[in-house]
C-alpha cells in the first residue's frame, strides 16, 4: 500500500468548515428576481393550479405581496399582466393605464428601492395569444416592432427600471432601444430574452398568464431546442442592437448554453428558472419524493455554477428565507 500514488481530494472535504473555505459558487438574495402576475379586477388572489404557491394578484392584493418581497430582501420583481380585455393588437400592453403600468406605479410609490422589470411582450394581451401581430396564420415581424417599442415606452413612463422584451421578433432590441432613446429614456436598460427556446417547460406559465396561442405554436420565432450555435447568433445580434443583459430561457435543460454565453459575452447573464421546472419540483415535494429545500437550492446553485449572474425564479421567496436561515 505504501507504493500507491493518488491524489487525496478528500482532505478538502473533511468537515463543514473546510468545505466552506474552499466553496467555489454561492447563491445570494441579490441574485434573485421574483416573477409576479398582476390581473385586472378587485379582491383577486388566485393560486395557479399548476404552480402551487404562485398567485395572480389584483392591485388591491399586490401591496401585501410586495411588502413581503421587500422584507425578504429580494431586490427585483418582473411583472406579467393579465388584462380584462384582449384584442388583435394587444392594446392593453401599451395602454398608459394598462395593468402592468398601474402595478409598476403602485410598486414604485410604495417601495421605490425595489427594481421593477417589465416583461415586454404581446401574448398576454392579444386575443390570438401570439407575441406579435398576425395576418392570417402568419406572425408579422416588422409591424410588431412598432407595437413592442410603444409598449416599452409606456412601461418606462410608468416607472419601470428595466425593460425585458421576450417576444423573439427579429430586431426587437434595436426597435425598443431606439424608441426608448427617442422618448428620453436613454438611461433605461434592456434585459433581453436573447436566447429563448420553444420549450415544453412553459406550460404552467401559460396557465398563470393566460397567454397560450390560439392557433399553431411559437416555433417560427422561438428557438429550436436542438440548436446551440443559433444561440450565439441571437446573443450577438442583441448585443449589437443595444442589450444590457442577456436572458437564457429555460435554464435547467440549457445549462450548456448558459456556460456558452458566459464564456463568450461580457454582459450580465440571467437564467430563467421557468414554470415547468418549478412545477416539477413542487409536485415531487408535495408527494414527499424529494426534500424541496435541498433540491431547489442545488438546482439554483447549478444555474449559478453554469455561469448565470442572476436568476428569475418562482422559488425566490422561499430561497430568500432559506438563505436567511444559514
Amino acid at each position: 500500500m505504501t507504493k500507491l500514488q493518488f491524489q487525496r481530494h478528500r482532505r478538502l472535504r473533511a468537515n463543514a468548515t473546510m468545505r466552506a473555505m474552499v466553496k467555489e459558487t454561492y447563491l445570494h438574495k441579490e441574485d434573485l428576481i421574483y416573477p409576479i402576475f398582476v390581473i385586472e379586477g378587485d379582491d383577486i388572489k388566485n393560486e395557479v393550479q399548476s404552480m402551487p404557491g404562485v398567485f395572480q394578484f389584483s392591485l388591491d392584493k399586490l401591496e401585501a405581496e410586495i411588502d413581503e418581497v421587500v422584507a425578504l430582501g429580494i431586490p427585483a420583481v418582473i411583472l406579467f399582466g393579465l388584462p380584462a380585455e384582449k384584442d388583435a393588437v394587444g392594446t392593453g400592453a401599451f395602454h398608459d393605464h394598462g395593468i402592468v403600468q398601474e402595478a409598476t406605479r403602485l410598486i414604485k410609490a410604495r417601495h421605490p428601492e425595489l427594481l421593477v422589470i417589465a416583461d415586454t411582450c404581446l401574448c398576454e394581451f392579444t386575443d390570438h395569444g401570439h407575441c406579435g401581430l398576425i395576418e392570417g396564420d402568419q406572425i408579422l415581424n416588422d409591424p410588431s416592432l412598432d407595437v413592442l417599442a410603444r409598449t416599452a415606452i409606456s412601461q418606462a413612463k410608468a416607472g419601470a427600471d428595466i425593460i425585458a422584451p421576450s417576444n423573439m421578433m427579429d430586431g426587437f432590441v434595436t426597435a425598443i432601444r431606439a424608441g426608448l432613446d427617442e422618448a428620453g429614456f436613454e438611461h433605461i436598460p434592456i434585459m433581453s430574452y436573447a436566447v429563448k427556446y420553444a420549450s415544453s417547460y412553459y406550460g404552467p406559465f401559460r396557465d398563470a398568464a393566460d397567454g397560450a396561442p390560439q392557433f399553431g405554436d411559437r416555433k417560427s420565432y422561438q428557438m429550436d431546442p436542438s440548436n446551440r450555435l443559433e444561440a450565439f447568433r441571437e446573443a450577438e445580434s442583441d448585443i449589437e442592437e443595444g442589450a444590457d443583459f442577456l436572458i437564457v430561457k429555460p435554464a435547467l435543460s440549457y445549462l450548456d448554453i448558459i456556460r456558452d454565453m458566459k464564456n463568450n459575452y461580457p454582459l450580465p447573464l440571467v437564467a430563467y428558472n421557468v414554470s415547468g421546472e418549478y412545477a416539477m419540483i413542487k409536485a415531487a415535494a408535495i408527494n414527499g419524493w424529494i426534500e424541496e429545500k435541498k433540491v431547489v437550492l442545488e438546482t439554483l446553485l447549478g444555474m449559478k455554477r453554469a455561469g448565470s449572474d442572476l436568476i428569475i425564479t418562482y422559488h425566490a421567496k422561499d430561497v430568500a428565507r432559506w438563505l436567511e436561515e444559514k
